[in-house]
């Protein structure tokens, strides 16, 4: 297959220019103005072209829970909402500990043919805490990273065996930063308006200290590791001084954190609840001047699509979580960019280059020779978030109402094309 993206306005690293993108056989073949080729073109008039975006924080639910979310259905969702790669995390039924599961899961991606999706396999087996899962062997299946995401390795030798293990096959640890002891079954914030609801709050301090232990492994063992969705001011913090000393550590965040702060649970919606909790207004003001000065690496989407029963219940009841990634893009864009904090490019870093380069894969740049995954979007488009007309099977977002900009009018895909809105 072979045609042309012109008229568009691609987003480089250095910049956004006007020019044309010859796409063949599933590579970008050539970039620059006025290409002449005698073949379709697709015309991008108006339209922004990004190198294709890149969620490495997921949950496809599937095997095991594919009432809230299943492969082909996330996928679905994913090439709706920008994303040519996806990563989905271990926390499914069974628990992607093995090479079986991780083998399952890339041959259903396989078949369902849409974005490409990447198994991150589990730290320890079954996400116990307790005994190292078969690292090497789910490597070698496919998974691009380890985690027990939902929970901390609350053991800080295992922990320090993952990052060793992990290592050896040149795959990093994502760590879900949260002291199982100090968060005590608190379902939000601790502050003011856990007191004002009754809720039981969870401290910061819960998720400060687990990230300050990652950065001490990581600067002991002179290995990599990766922080997932911080969302404390104090955690920040604990990143920047850490690679101010060239600490090996990554981290990342997401729209819910830079978007809100924890007065709206004092309405008790559910769809409010994820896990770490949003906070306050100092720590939403810290996340995002976190993504502009390059202590987080990352705006991900911890897409965690529930079911309506999972969250028509009372609040300490309701399951944690928050689909996202039909939303990720234009809550950004909408947040970061047109509010100028973030320039074009710092945002496509942010989505496509920076998780490309942390998990070691290809994409995150257009360019001769790079993977034809490309995003393509209308930034002047306007809509209000429905979570009820959402593709994924999870509905559950406190953003219902919400007015954005930029929508997803092409995704493609090894030069597929495998969304189109137009």
């Amino acid at each position: 297959m072979k045609y042309i993206i012109k008229n568009g306005s691609v987003v480089f690293p250095g910049g956004v220019k006007k020019c044309d993108v010859l796409v063949e056989d599933g590579k970008i073949a050539e970039v620059g103005e006025n290409i002449s080729c005698d073949c379709e073109v697709l015309d991008a008039e108006g339209l922004h072209v990004f190198p294709g975006l890149i969620d490495m924080h997921v949950h496809l639910r599937e095997p095991g829970f594919e009432g809230k979310e299943d492969i082909e259905s996330g996928s679905k969702a994913a090439v709706a909402g920008g994303f040519t790669q996806i990563c989905c995390m271990p926390n499914t039924n069974p628990v992607n500990d093995n090479a079986v599961v991780t083998t399952y899961i890339k041959y259903r991606s396989e078949q369902v043919n849409l974005c490409k999706v990447h198994p991150i396999g589990s730290i320890t087996k079954g996400e116990k805490g307790e005994e190292l899962a078969e690292i090497g062997k789910m490597a070698s299946a496919g998974a691009v990273a380890i985690s027990d995401d939902g929970r901390s390795v609350m053991d800080s030798k295992i922990m320090r065996l993952a990052m060793e293990y992990a290592n050896g096959f040149n795959i990093k640890c994502l760590c879900h930063c949260e002291d199982e002891n100090l968060v005590d079954g608190g379902v939000v914030n601790e502050g003011l308006n856990s007191t004002i609801t009754g809720l039981k709050g969870s401290i910061r301090a819960a998720e400060d200290i687990m990230i300050a232990r990652e950065i001490c492994l990581s600067e002991s063992l002179g290995i990599p590791v990766h922080i997932c969705h911080v969302s404390t001011y104090s955690g920040v913090e604990l990143i920047r001084s850490a690679k101010a000393r060239g600490v090996k550590v990554t981290a990342e965040s997401c729209p819910h954190y830079f978007w809100l702060t924890d007065d709206i649970i004092t309405g008790f919606d559910t769809y409010t609840k994820v896990n770490p909790p949003i906070r306050e207004e100092r720590d939403r003001q810290a996340i995002i001047e976190g993504l502009k000065d390059g202590t987080l690496d990352c705006i991900v989407t911890d897409h965690a699509p529930h079911s309506k029963k999972d969250k028509q219940v009372e609040y300490s009841l309701a399951a944690f979580g928050i689909s996202g990634i039909e939303t990720s893009f234009s809550l950004s864009y909408t947040k970061l960019v047109k509010e100028g904090d973030m320039s074009l490019p710092e945002l496509a870093e942010k989505m496509s280059a920076a998780p490309a380069r942390i998990l070691n894969l290809e994409g995150g740049e257009i360019k001769a020779g790079a993977p034809a995954d490309i995003t393509i979007a209308d930034l002047a488009a306007k809509y209000v978030i429905d979570g009820e007309k959402f593709i994924s099977k999870g509905k559950n977002t406190p953003f219902n109402g919400t007015e954005v900009y930029g929508k997803i009018a092409y995704t493609i895909v090894g030069g597929d094309v495998k969304y189109s809105a137009v």
